[in-house]
């Protein structure tokens, strides 16, 4: 889930960041600019005039997008406000659908709900753009999940019919996707590691069972460089601690099992597979199996691919 998708969260979000910022500044350009580029830039900048406390006279010193993004701000609502006056009008008009909402507080596949429904699953998923993946996850407590208004009595008085098929299917494939994304910290716990003299990201993943990529993901590392004395989170499974590591390292490899889609089996690539180690991960697999059976001419693939592993 993304509320920063939702048009209501975000929209109220941005509207309560806007107050703060004007609270700190007490004037609304520059709560734009700080709203674009942060209010410790907008505070430099202000350091840098000599303590000037208007947008124009700070302007030299603020980031060069932070100097377009007011005026263009400025002239949309200009825009907005006098359109009529310089003969721009609308093309046309998109006419949101009346919708209500029911509580969700379970896992949720919205597909199979779509499908009870009658209803087209685009549709449900444009009055729900937070919802990323085509489902509410396991664990989520009280979702508002929008739907068309003139079915919300019919939704409320089978409830018990229209939750059960949308609980089950799919959960397993959305489990899985969830635990091997990368950077995700789903079903995990943080610790965090102080890094020492001689320690490389690939050892520090060995030692805690998982990939240099979640370690880059979770602190924002654009390189494998790291410093000495330097603080990483580290997201590691429930029952991880010194006793287990081995078993970790070892697994952190083969936890990219096969999942069933549409009755395929499917292997999804991680960072670091190759045809061979996926060949040798399932009994009956060759190297030529997979080619064939993904219609591939080369032995290069990439992290995030779905190699079908058995027709079955």
């Amino acid at each position: 889930l993304d509320d920063r998708m939702d048009p209501y969260a975000s929209t109220d979000a941005a509207a309560r960041h806007l107050r703060d910022l004007y609270s700190m500044f007490d004037d609304w350009e520059l709560a734009l600019a700080a709203y674009n580029c942060g209010p410790g830039n907008v505070r430099k900048a202000i350091r840098r005039s000599g303590y000037k406390k208007k947008f124009w006279e700070i302007y030299p010193y603020l980031p060069r997008e932070t100097r377009s993004y007011v005026p263009q701000f400025v002239a949309i609502c200009y825009t907005f406000n006098y359109a009529p006056e310089h003969n721009l009008f609308p093309e046309s008009h998109q006419i949101f659908p009346r919708f209500d909402t029911i509580m969700i507080s379970q896992y949720f596949h919205l597909e199979t709900f779509a499908k009870q429904l009658n209803v087209c699953l685009d549709d449900l998923l444009n009055l729900n753009p937070n919802i990323k993946r085509g489902a509410i996850p396991e664990g989520t407590k009280n979702f508002a999940l929008r739907i068309p208004a003139d079915l919300k009595d019919t939704v409320v008085s089978n409830r018990a019919f229209f939750y059960d098929a949308p609980g089950k299917v799919g959960k397993e494939q959305l489990d899985y996707l969830a635990r091997n994304t990368p950077g995700s910290t789903y079903g995990r716990e943080k610790q965090v590691y102080r890094v020492r003299s001689g320690d490389v990201l690939g050892t520090i993943a060995n030692r805690y069972g998982v990939r240099v990529t979640d370690l880059k993901s979770w602190n924002n590392l654009n390189s494998n460089m790291i410093r000495v004395g330097q603080y990483l989170q580290i997201w590691v499974l429930p029952t991880y601690n010194s006793s287990t590591k081995d078993l970790y390292a070892s697994s952190a490899r083969t936890e990219n099992k096969a999942v069933a889609i549409e009755g395929r089996r499917v292997h999804h690539v991680q960072n670091g597979d190759t045809l061979w180690e996926i060949a040798n991960t399932y009994s009956g697999l060759s190297i030529e199996k997979i080619k064939a059976l993904n219609n591939l001419t080369s032995n290069t693939i990439k992290p995030g691919q779905q190699l079908i592993i058995s027709s079955e």
